[in-house]
């Protein structure tokens, strides 16, 4: 499966979440960066953290892809 395919390829809802979670990060990072106001060194570099992070968790739950054939669950017996 090339990268394309998999991209556009549905998304499992627990990665559909974390994508979201990836881009507001992502989001909150790049707002602080671009603020007008003077802000402490500290908080600029954990902004830049953050777009990273985001960014990062957001292209890997993107790649993510439901699997057609869904498992079946086992079954334990038990001994008697």
């Amino acid at each position: 499966m090339d990268l394309v395919a998999r991209v556009q390829a549905p998304t499992p809802k627990w990665f559909k979440i974390l994508r979201n979670i990836g881009v507001a990060l992502a989001s909150v990072g790049g707002i602080i960066i671009a603020s007008p106001v003077a802000i402490p060194v500290g908080l600029v570099s954990a902004a830049g953290y953050l777009v990273l992070g985001g960014s990062i968790i957001s292209v890997v739950s993107q790649t993510a892809v439901k699997s057609e054939e869904e498992p079946e669950p086992k079954i334990e017996q038990t001994k008697e």
